[in-house]
């Protein structure tokens, strides 16, 4: 173990810091998002990306992979979220082992009712507290750990 490169106090208290608000910063969005829309964390990023996608639709495996989330638990979610009628699966014509999860009407104006309550709380509990030159430092940090975290 002499080999093993141990944080140094300052090190340690940027990590633990991180850690600690990233999990305090999370369910506070999360409660807030909740109480304004009724929906989760969950439920708006499945919407938010559906949103932004070109047609508001998705390949299922596409969209798992942009999330970040295994294609049985995407799957599994969208049944629940098409049982509120926000989103429909619809069979891939190219694919007949794929589909293509798509935004419905209702789904959009609850993405769209939504996104300015979720902006809002982003901003107060998080952007709003920082300087211009601190969001684009963290920009920066955020985009080179992503950078090695997806080459890796």
């Amino acid at each position: 173990m002499d080999d093993v490169r141990w944080l140094n106090d300052r090190e340690f208290r940027a990590w633990i810091g991180y850690r600690r608000m990233r999990g305090l910063l999370d369910l506070r969005i999360a409660r807030d998002l909740a109480d304004d829309s009724g929906l989760s964390e969950p439920d708006y990023d499945v919407l938010s990306n559906l949103g932004e996608a070109e047609g508001h639709r998705a390949r299922l495996n596409d969209l798992a992979a942009r999330m970040l989330w295994s294609r049985s638990r995407l799957s599994h979610h969208i049944t629940r979220m098409q049982a509120r009628g926000l989103v429909v699966k619809e069979d891939c014509p190219d694919d007949g082992r794929g589909a293509f999860v798509v935004l419905t009407e209702k789904g959009w104006g609850t993405i769209e009712e939504a996104a300015p309550a979720h902006v809002e709380s982003v901003r107060r509990h998080f952007i709003d507290l920082l300087t211009e030159d601190e969001i684009t430092t963290l920009g920066d940090i955020t985009a080179r750990v992503l950078a090695h975290l997806t080459n890796s």
